[in-house]
Order: C-alpha cells, then sequence, then structure tokens
C-alpha cells in the first residue's frame, strides 16, 4: 500500500466543533448535551460501553441521525438543530451541506453487492455530487491502489474477503473528499486475522493528515493514533484528554473499570 494522501493538509485549524448535541429515540435519551472539538489534521477517538452513545455522534456528524438540539459545524458549515425546520427546503439544504463534510466507514461495510470495487466507489461522488465519471473513475482507481486493491476493481463485494470489503468502504468514503472521515466500529465484524489490514489503512490516514473520528474498542489502537479520547458513558462525556490521559492514566472510576474490563478481561 501507498501513503493516502489527504485533501484536508491544512492542519491546526478548528475542523469540527459540536456543542450540545441532544438525541432522543422515544423515551431512550441517548446522547445528553455532548461538547467535543476536534482540530484539522487531528484523531479523535470514542471509545465507551455498547449504549453510551458513540455511534450516534458519528451519525449525528452525518445527520444520518439528526439530533434533536446542539450545534454542529465542520469547517465553515454549520447546523444549529434547535431552530432548524423539521421540513423543507432550508432544513434539506442545510442537511445536505453538513452531510457533504463528512465520509462515514460503516462497520457492516454497507457496500451495493450488485456494483463492483469500482462502481462502489465512484458511486458518490458520480450520483451525489455529480462530478465527471472520468474524473471519479481516475481517482477511484488511484484511491484502490493506496489501499491495496488496485487489482479487485472488477470484481464484486461477494469476491472479497472481510477485510478488503472494508478497505473498499474505506476508498469509498475518501472518494467524496471530506473534510473528516467517521469510522464507526470498522474492526468489529471482521475475523481477528483481517483486523490488522484494515487498522494499517487507517494509520496511514492519520499520519497522512486526514482528519478523523473512530469509534473502536481497538483500545492499544486508539492509544497509538489518538490526539485526543473521549470516554463516555449514558449519553455525556465521563471524560475526554489526550491518549496517555484517558488510557493511559484515567481519573475517573467508571472510565478505569470500563478500561481494565477490557484491556485485562481476567
Amino acid at each position: 500500500m501507498t501513503d493516502i494522501q489527504s485533501t484536508t493538509p491544512d492542519m491546526g485549524g478548528l475542523r469540527v466543533r459540536a456543542t450540545g448535541i441532544e438525541k432522543s429515540f422515544g423515551d431512550n435519551h441517548v446522547l445528553r448535551g455532548v461538547d467535543f472539538e476536534a482540530v484539522a489534521g487531528t484523531t479523535t477517538a470514542l471509545l465507551g460501553p455498547s449504549g453510551s452513545g458513540k455511534t450516534t455522534i458519528l451519525r449525528s456528524l452525518n445527520v444520518l441521525d439528526r439530533a434533536d438540539r446542539g450545534v454542529i459545524q465542520i469547517d465553515d458549515v454549520c447546523v444549529d438543530f434547535g431552530t432548524l425546520p423539521a421540513k423543507g427546503r432550508q432544513a434539506r439544504d442545510q442537511i445536505a451541506r453538513l452531510r457533504a463534510q463528512s465520509g462515514m466507514v460503516f462497520q457492516s461495510h454497507n457496500l451495493f453487492p450488485h456494483k463492483t470495487v469500482l462502481e462502489n466507489v465512484i458511486e458518490g461522488p458520480v450520483q451525489v455530487q455529480k462530478r465527471p465519471r472520468d474524473e471519479a473513475v481516475a481517482e477511484a482507481r488511484e484511491l484502490l491502489e493506496q489501499v491495496g486493491l488496485s487489482d479487485k476493481a472488477d470484481q464484486h463485494p461477494f469476491q472479497l474477503s472481510g477485510g478488503q470489503q472494508q478497505r473498499v468502504g474505506i476508498a469509498r468514503a475518501l472518494a467524496l473528499k471530506p473534510r473528516v472521515v467517521l469510522f464507526d466500529e470498522p474492526t468489529s465484524a471482521l475475523d481477528p486475522e483481517l483486523v490488522g489490514e484494515v487498522l494499517a489503512v487507517i494509520k496511514d490516514l492519520v499520519t497522512a493528515g486526514w482528519t478523523t473520528v473512530l469509534v473502536t474498542h481497538e483500545i492499544r489502537f486508539a492509544e497509538q493514533v489518538a490526539d485526543q479520547v473521549l470516554f463516555l458513558d449514558g449519553g455525556v462525556v465521563v471524560e475526554r484528554g489526550t491518549s496517555a490521559q484517558v488510557i493511559g492514566d484515567p481519573q475517573e472510576e467508571r472510565t478505569r473499570q470500563f478500561l481494565q474490563r477490557i484491556l485485562d478481561p481476567t
């Protein structure tokens, strides 16, 4: 694999700001006023038990789940969900602009089974962004080379291993030229022997300066790559800091309990 070049080399400026994010599903209050910021070119790891709200934060940033309240800003696109109309053109336009700022890598690949690898990667640029097909194909082939799959362009997802499918998912997200890449448990659906190849691609992204937000149970990997770590429980941020602080020397008892259970299950 070659280095995955970032389209976001302007490291140092604030890239993501989420303020007071709240989200409920019926009576289940999943997010309870979550705040966090991410500087361009950095990696934020979201840790916590199942049901703590980690994935909902990602889905709120990408507006796959619309926040009930709070403000989300990615670069110069800012949406206040507390005042955004429930329906109408204004709401659709603002949501579309915010969603275009991020690329999502799902835990279950979510590839189109009837399309080839190349067709999966160009789907967003051509159908959503309306970019010229020739341009999208050329960039897709370059991305597939960067994730080590240049020889798989004409194959279908069922012909690939789980790790290869996830690498296609990463290439598909990068093809949209997002300002931030969101990873939702990208290795959780993989056999253990395939985890390393996907983590290697993510590490290349981090090294290349992409802004990433990562939900993972791979604690040691998060410790290696994350510039900041947020530990969530019950829809709130219990502890935040550098990976050395939160993973290496947690101050909150709830954080310590979680890490001990994950890192030393015996």
